[in-house]
């Protein structure tokens, strides 16, 4: 299992949301540096994002959100959402992101 995963739910229209690009990257010395890219499945979920393992470290999942509403017509205020999060141990880690045009809200999932 890879270990972190995501899942986003579109919070307006009570769906999954599916196509969203994702981007996990860590905080190094010269800012964040890419680690993996998914994209979310029919179901809002990245299974698979990033290696089995990864090192201590400060890491943030960015959503490119503002496409995703682009393709339904829908105004947003936050074309993208950058959630970090630290990774101490051997944990799996979810991040999910409960969204909408104009909100968003997270959680340490499970």
């Amino acid at each position: 299992m890879s270990h972190v995963t995501t899942h986003v739910l579109d919070a307006v229209a009570g769906v999954p949301a599916a196509g969203i690009a994702v981007t996990l990257s860590r905080r190094g010395a010269e800012g964040w540096e890419p680690v993996a890219q998914g994209l979310t499945d029919a179901d809002g979920r990245v299974r698979e994002l990033g290696p089995d393992v990864l090192d201590d470290g400060v890491y943030q999942v960015r959503f490119e959100t503002g496409i995703y509403f682009a393709k339904r017509q829908v105004e947003t205020f936050y074309p993208e959402v950058e959630i970090a999060f630290s990774v101490a141990g051997g944990d799996h880690y979810h991040v999910p992101l409960l969204l909408s045009p104009f909100a968003y809200s997270t959680y340490r999932g499970s």
